[in-house]
């Protein structure tokens, strides 16, 4: 190891890549590239995970959104085309059957994606039309809204049938005076001929959620009374415990909804569904398998450039059979130019991947400045795992020496004096 520490080392691994700036700059390329592959890629792969994971923030993935549908097969006496509803009594039949789930918020809707019209709403002579909803305080967990005043629906209001609105942020700047950011709170809106006091206003991210901002919540019995819908439901939001299977918990559902209603086990169109979870999961299976992409296609891309480093160093040692002739006619140890080989290979492995790192994490920092603000991309802080970035330094260098043995035991091979008489 003393040669780590000679000088003369070091100086004359200098004046070799000094000779063959070129070839060196050429021979450091594939190692760079495959590096800053390996980090740009990889922390691209996390931003756009960190992004996903963002959008979905106060969102609970493992969820399904369920509603009622006509009946496609006819059964027990029944005849296909059978409209069957979801009602407020099945969310203890489904909590009692099926333990794997953790909570159902229900909800009852005009506009937004039910396909009903909207609801007319007016305040001091401004009217316009927006989506109701009628909910639960869980619906709040399930989708969290970003309250920029007041609070959300809770027991009370549904318990009491209490005239409240949560509303969305354009609803407010519709009816209010946004820009001098007038307080809503206790002021009243008309819906459908009743006074709601408002209670709250919500913010939806750009680009997230099943939202928007131009809806307006109200509790869900106090909806049930003015559309007289007694205890029919448009849609279950349930959420599964976190360690149950959230496909088998819809399947479960379904199955005990059909028994319940009498509908055929085979009928795929008696209710339908979106599966959060299972998309969700799918998502993030795609994005793991990025990273995975990423570090395969990085290393195979450093071991190519590690090998070319060995091919040069091979031409090198040719070039240099006269020079190693002489060293070992002075007295040079053929371990002295083994290891000198090796540095070569280790310095040129090492620096490059080096450079490679840095023009890695120099993009990454220009992406998250450039996506910083950028809420309809979902793309924020990409980032590597360092722990991943020195263990692949570490395999570059070790397949550096691995490699870098074949030109240096080529070069301890070489006799002085055929050596010498080499042209």
């Amino acid at each position: 190891m003393n040669i780590l520490f000679k000088k003369d080392t070091w100086q004359e691994i200098y004046y070799s890549l000094r000779n063959n700036k070129l070839r060196t700059f050429l021979t450091m390329i594939g190692v760079g590239w495959g590096m800053f592959l390996y980090v740009s890629l990889l922390g691209a792969a996390k931003g756009m995970e960190n992004g996903f994971d963002k959008l979905f923030s106060g969102f609970a993935t493992n969820s399904i959104f369920l509603w009622a549908q006509n009946t496609s097969i006819p059964y027990d006496g029944f005849p296909k085309g059978r409209k069957v509803d979801l009602r407020l009594p099945d969310m203890e039949l489904l909590k009692r059957k099926i333990p794997e789930i953790d909570y159902i918020s229900p909800q009852n809707s005009r506009g937004s994606f039910t396909g009903t019209p909207g609801e007319s709403m007016s305040k001091n002579g401004k009217s316009a039309t927006y989506s109701l909803t009628g909910d639960y305080p869980v619906g709040n967990k399930i989708s969290e809204k970003k309250l920029i005043f007041g609070r959300y629906i809770n027991d009370a209001d549904v318990s009491e049938n209490k005239n409240v609105a949560v509303i969305g942020e354009e609803v407010y700047k519709n009816f209010f005076d946004a820009k001098k950011k007038e307080n809503p709170l206790g002021q009243s809106i008309n819906i459908k001929g009743i006074f709601f006091n408002v209670i709250g206003v919500f913010r939806v991210k750009k680009g997230g959620g099943f939202e928007n901002d131009q809806t307006v919540f109200i509790p869900l019995s106090t909806y049930t009374k003015m559309y007289n819908a007694a205890d029919k439901i448009d849609m279950f939001a349930i959420v599964s415990k976190p360690n149950a299977d959230v496909n088998e918990v819809e399947e479960r559902v379904k199955r005990e909804l059909k028994a319940k209603n009498k509908v055929s086990p085979d009928d795929t169109n008696a209710f339908g569904s979106f599966n959060l979870g299972k998309e969700f999961k799918k998502l993030t299976g795609f994005l793991s398998g990025m990273q995975l992409l990423t570090i395969i296609v990085g290393t195979l891309t450093i071991l190519a450039g590690v090998i070319a480093i060995s091919n040069i160093l091979l031409i090198t040692v040719k070039e240099r059979t006269k020079e190693i002739g002489i060293r070992r006619a002075l007295g040079a140890k053929p371990a002295e130019v083994r290891n000198q080989i090796l540095l070569e290979s280790v310095v040129i492995t090492l620096s490059s991947g080096l450079l490679g790192f840095i023009s890695g994490i120099f993009v990454l920092i220009i992406l998250n400045i450039m996506t910083q603000n950028q809420d309809e991309f979902p793309f924020y802080n990409p980032t590597v795992n360092y722990t991943n970035v020195f263990a692949a330094m570490a395999v570059m260098v070790v397949l550096g020496l691995v490699i870098g043995m074949i030109p240096a035991q080529r070069a301890v091979k070489i006799r002085p004096i055929e050596a010498l008489r080499t042209e």
